[in-house]
């Protein structure tokens, strides 16, 4: 399977699998022995496909939405949005879970249109607390709702797999806008909603 590399680049395939070699080289392997021959063509697919995220407009996602809703105008909520991202810092994974709700204001979105927002930014290099933010006001430009709340819980195998080497911790970040940052009472609802317990998320 071929994945194209983003336009913007000025780097070309081949240059790209030659790093992949390089790199194989400086860990104390032979990139040409049989087992490593076909591994950079490999891993630039996979970084095609682990980062097409740039290649994609998340706002045209929203576009289309639905103003037949008979007057609905409470909170939704859509639950444990699963996704992979790569942190900036070491392009270690980061896999998780987002939550999102929202307070429409005369019309809404297709829920799978939420999740891929989330794709979106996810395929990208990331830091947990610019995701939740970057999600979040991509829904509060396009669909202008009363209200956005963004949640992500995630583990960071930057954490895990190096450095410290603590596993089974998680993070968790949020982002109000609206009138869930402005009221406690929507905004304790939302988190009653996603099972995130007291509260204490809501000030991002």
């Amino acid at each position: 399977m071929n994945v194209s590399t983003p336009s913007s680049t000025t780097v070309t395939r081949e240059q790209a699998e030659e790093a992949v070699r390089t790199l194989l080289n400086w860990a104390g392997e032979n990139p040409g022995r049989e087992g490593l021959l076909d591994t950079p063509k490999r891993v630039v697919n996979a970084y095609g496909e682990w980062f097409s995220g740039y290649r994609e407009n998340p706002h045209e996602y929203l576009r289309r939405t639905f103003e037949e809703v008979a007057g609905y105008d409470e909170v939704i909520v859509l639950r444990d949005i699963a996704f992979e991202s790569h942190c900036e810092h070491h392009m270690a994974p980061i896999i998780g879970r987002v939550h999102i709700g929202y307070l429409p204001n005369g019309r809404v979105v297709g829920i799978s249109k939420l999740a891929r927002v989330v794709e979106v930014y996810a395929r990208r290099l990331q830091v947990q607390e610019k995701l939740t933010a970057q999600i979040a006001q991509c829904i509060e430009e396009v669909l202008q709702p009363r209200g956005v709340a963004v949640v992500v819980e995630a583990q960071h195998e930057c954490m895990t797999t190096r450095g410290i080497h603590k596993r089974g911790v998680s993070m968790i970040t949020s982002k109000m806008l609206g009138e869930f940052r402005e009221d406690a009472r929507t905004r304790m609802e939302l988190l009653r909603f996603i099972g995130t317990g007291d509260g204490r998320h809501g000030n991002g």
